[in-house]
């Protein structure tokens, strides 16, 4: 299981990192290497997500929570914005979610 954690938190940082490299050179004017490189990052986030054992649906299913957690603290440490309360329990519905799928293997 701690394996599989890994991954997701590697390939969450790699898909919002890229995807924040994205959005820097399409909304704020950043150079095209940005997004390059953004989009070489979005790649490497795929490739990473195939190395977990768990069936596709259930790796992005689950995922798809770490990914929403992972956000909002990206907002709160990179964007320098403070989560509500609302997104605060919404993220950690999210990880209970996660939990109950990843309990079965």
């Amino acid at each position: 299981m701690i394996r599989a954690i890994f991954l997701f938190v590697l390939a969450g940082l790699a898909e919002i990192s890229g995807g924040y490299l994205i959005w820097q050179w399409l909304k704020n004017g950043k150079s095209l290497w940005v997004g390059i490189i953004g989009a070489v990052v979005m790649i490497l986030y795929g490739v990473i997500a195939t190395r977990q054992e768990f069936s596709f649906g259930k790796t992005y299913a689950a995922y798809g929570g770490i990914f929403i957690a992972m956000a909002v603290l990206w907002g709160w440490f990179i964007d320098k914005r403070f989560p509500d309360w609302s997104e605060w329990l919404g993220a950690g519905i999210c990880l209970v979610g996660v939990a109950v799928m990843l309990m079965k293997r």
